[in-house]
Order: C-alpha cells, then sequence, then structure tokens
C-alpha cells in the first residue's frame, strides 16, 4: 500500500510536467476557474449553514442551558472541540456532495483528459469513437453517482460516531481518509476502461491498491490549502495523475 501511495504521490509531478510538455493549459484553466468559483461560493454558503445547523443542535436539545448552569470551564471547552470536530465533518459531507456534483458535471472534461494523456503515453492517436467516449461518459457519471451514495453513508456514520466520547476526536481525520480513499477512486475511474475485464474490474483492481486512490485524493484536498490557485490546478491534475498512475502500475504487472 506504501508504495502505492508514493506513486500516486510522484504521478501529479509527472501530470505537471506532461501538461506542459504537450501544452494541455487550456484544458486545466477553463474547467478550473469554474470550479474554483464555484468551490468558494458553495463553501461560504456551506458554512453559513453547518454553523446553523450546530447552533440548532445545542439549542433544541437544551445542551446551551445546561451549559450556562456548570461552572466547569473544562467541561465547555470539551463541548466546544466536539463542536468543532462536528462543523469539520459535516464541512468534509458538504465538500463531498459538491465534489461529485462537479465529478458529474465535469465527466466529458475529465474522460477527455484521461483519453488525451492517455494517447500521450502510448503515443498513439486519440480514439475517434463517438459512441465510446459518450459511453465512458456515461460510465464515469455512474461510478461518480455509486461513490458519492457510499461515501455519504460512512460520513453519516463518523458524524455519529464523533458524539461519542473520546473516539469522536479522531473522526476528522478517518472521515478525511474516506473522502480521499472515493474522490481517488472516482479519479481513477476514468483510465481504467482500457484495462478492464470481465475478470477484474475497477472495484476488484482498488481494493488491491487503496494506496493509489488515497494518495490521488490526498494531494487533491492538499492542494486546495493554496487558495484559489490551488482550486484552478486540483481536478484537472488529479485525473492526469490517476490516469499517469494506472498507466505505471499496469504496465508493471505485464
Amino acid at each position: 500500500m506504501l508504495r502505492d501511495f508514493i506513486i500516486s504521490i510522484q504521478a501529479y509531478f509527472k501530470a505537471h510536467a506532461l501538461i506542459k510538455q504537450h501544452k494541455l493549459w487550456k484544458w486545466i484553466f477553463i474547467p478550473g476557474i469554474l470550479y474554483a468559483c464555484l468551490f468558494g461560493i458553495s463553501m461560504y454558503f456551506f458554512s453559513k449553514s453547518a454553523n446553523a445547523v450546530i447552533e440548532w443542535l445545542t439549542v433544541e436539545t437544551g445542551l446551551q442551558k445546561w451549559l450556562n448552569t456548570l461552572d466547569q470551564s473544562w467541561i465547555g471547552f470539551l463541548f466546544t472541540i466536539g463542536g468543532i470536530i462536528i462543523w469539520i465533518l459535516l464541512m468534509l459531507l458538504y465538500f463531498s456532495l459538491f465534489k461529485y456534483i462537479w465529478l458529474i458535471l465535469g465527466a466529458p472534461v475529465f474522460s477527455f483528459l484521461s483519453q488525451r494523456t492517455m494517447s500521450i503515453l502510448d503515443n498513439s492517436p486519440m480514439p475517434v469513437n463517438a459512441s465510446h467516449y459518450v459511453e465512458q461518459i456515461a460510465d464515469g457519471i455512474r461510478k461518480a453517482a455509486r461513490n458519492t451514495v457510499w461515501q455519504t453513508i460512512y460520513i453519516i456514520a463518523i458524524i455519529f460516531i464523533s458524539l461519542l466520547p473520546l473516539f469522536g476526536w479522531v473522526t476528522p481525520l478517518l472521515a478525511g481518509l474516506v473522502e480521499c480513499y472515493f474522490y481517488g477512486f472516482s479519479m481513477l475511474n476514468y483510465s481504467f476502461e482500457k484495462y478492464n475485464s470481465s475478470s477484474f474490474n475497477s472495484s476488484t483492481f482498488i481494493n488491491h491498491h487503496r494506496g493509489l486512490a488515497i494518495g490521488n485524493g490526498m494531494v487533491f484536498y492538499l492542494m486546495h490549502g493554496i487558495i484559489f490557485v490551488g482550486w484552478i490546478f486540483a481536478p484537472s491534475y488529479a485525473v492526469i495523475a490517476a490516469t499517469i498512475t494506472m498507466h505505471e502500475v499496469k504496465n508493471q504487472q505485464r
């Protein structure tokens, strides 16, 4: 798993070199700027709604009144930390839903980028079969929708676990790993069809190479730490890096 994780991290640097060499910048900037604007606006309103949810919970459950009657500052501190953890988990859930909406809307661009990257790596012409391209887009949308359902179930379960004493403190890390895994899974899916077979599907492959998915998703999330600029590059870099990763791993297995 560690080896796969390192391969997926290195693939981002190779993706940058490939983009520069083959001048793919328009496929990075055009969808990237749209994504960055939508992401910034969405996260602002998501943050407002997360605060509203936590405030509603503390008021409706009577927790705020109970805390006001206590003199122990350490209890208030623990509940403050708990509130922060729940806020983080809610933001991760919102981000997850936004991210998958973007994956569905951006499926045509991501499918094209994956095919273009694969043709460069194989030194072969781009496929011109329109029906095949539409089929690949539909498959990407189906798998993104399926991952949305499963990831939402996991995140909701983690939110409930966060309410437990002590266990709740590690739930943001657990939720982050789940996020990274499912996003990387979706990115790898775009390039998987070339290697797909009846005896070895994408789910089987990812279950054997979880490090590839986690590594790809982790760099994607870390890029969001670079305000706006990182948001522009993150989606397209992720799909190109995932395609490079799949190409290297499958070639090593031949």
